[in-house]
């Protein structure tokens, strides 16, 4: 009898756990894991707080950066847009746009970056080159890359042939031309601008690549149509 009792009281005691469970959850009693039901989005330039408590968050990487949420890149990861250039928003979006815009670029013969650290662009930018356009450009930007070489490609210009300028380099790599694609998703704007460098300093001595005036913040993508 009394075993029986037990049995009772056990499966009752389970239906009700069950229908409880199952049940409306307007009214919640226990939230085990708050953050993942009410997830706090930080405001960068504010003080971290725990949301659930009224004493401050004291996460040390936050103490350490006067509490402030922003934190530094990790060390060996890539800044975004480090160099404040702005572009993207106005890239072409036809071939009359396309061809205005390449016509307006090779009227650039300067880069916005900063000219007192140009040789250490150009620098960056021939390591770029190697590692990016050399297979196909060439490490003497002759056109005859590797893979040009091999015959899976042909057609890439040489540069001491062509009628360039940094701008119009950058505007290609950015944009593209012809069978080459937009390289804008390989090289953040900064870097596709160290390139152009590069290839004006090391293809087309004629041009010394130097930083533009502070009022020239933006490529020539950004050059009104």
């Amino acid at each position: 009898m009394k075993k029986n009792v037990l049995k009772i009281t056990a499966i009752l005691g389970l239906t009700t756990v069950l229908l409880n469970s199952c049940g409306p959850k307007e009214n919640t009693p226990l939230v085990y894991f708050p953050d993942m039901y009410f997830p706090v989005a930080y405001d960068p330039l504010m003080k971290a707080q725990d949301a659930y408590s009224d004493h401050e968050n004291e996460i040390p990487a936050f103490v350490k950066n006067s509490f402030a949420t922003g934190l530094a890149p990790v060390e060996g990861s890539v800044a975004q847009n480090k160099d404040g250039i702005f572009e993207e928003g106005l890239l072409p979006k036809n071939a009359d746009q396309y061809n205005a815009g390449y016509d307006a670029s090779k009227k650039m013969t300067v880069s916005p970056l900063n000219p007192a650290n140009a040789a250490q662009d150009i620098e960056r930018g021939k390591m770029l080159f190697d590692h990016t356009c050399a297979a196909c450009h060439g490490t003497g930007g002759d056109g005859q890359g590797p893979i040009v070489q091999s015959g899976a490609f042909s057609g890439v210009p040489n540069y001491a042939d062509r009628e360039i300028t940094v701008g119009s380099v950058h505007y290609v790599l950015t944009n593209g031309r012809n069978a080459m694609g937009s390289y804008a998703g390989q090289l953040n704007a900064g870097d596709r601008w160290r390139v152009a460098m590069y290839v004006m300093n090391a293809f087309k001595k004629n041009a010394a690549p130097a930083a533009a005036a502070p009022a020239a913040k933006t490529d020539s993508t950004a050059t009104k149509k």
